[in-house]
């Protein structure tokens, strides 16, 4: 079974930065569209940022011009670039595949953005 284990939430100021990494155990990455998702206190979770196995991008309207996602498959890690952050993308994190093709979802990793 497949491992999902996000890494390199934390603490930071608004205006601030953090990179975040999802690591698989398998090569599920290399040949499938992955996503990070996020869920906030209260609130359903939702998808934030997509990558495609050709490596095209797409992101939600919230985080678009803040947020870089990569991945590098030779790794099997997908990468999240979170620039500018703002309170209100306090959340736990998470990577998994697009809806429909869920993996078991990792543990998620806490970005805390104060203001």
């Amino acid at each position: 079974q497949v491992r999902l284990v996000e890494s390199g939430g934390g603490l930071v100021q608004a205006g601030g930065s953090l990179r975040l990494s999802c690591a698989a155990s398998g090569n599920i990455f290399r040949i499938n569209a992955v996503g990070w998702y996020r869920q906030a206190p209260g609130k359903q979770r939702v998808l934030v940022a997509t990558i495609t196995s050709g490596g095209s991008t797409d992101y939600a309207d919230s985080v678009k011009g803040r947020f870089i996602i990569s991945r590098d498959n030779a790794k099997n890690t997908v990468y999240l670039q979170m620039n500018s952050l703002k309170p209100e993308d306090t959340a736990v994190y998470y990577c998994n595949l697009m809806p429909g093709m869920y993996a078991a979802w990792g543990p998620g990793t806490q970005v805390t953005v104060s203001s």
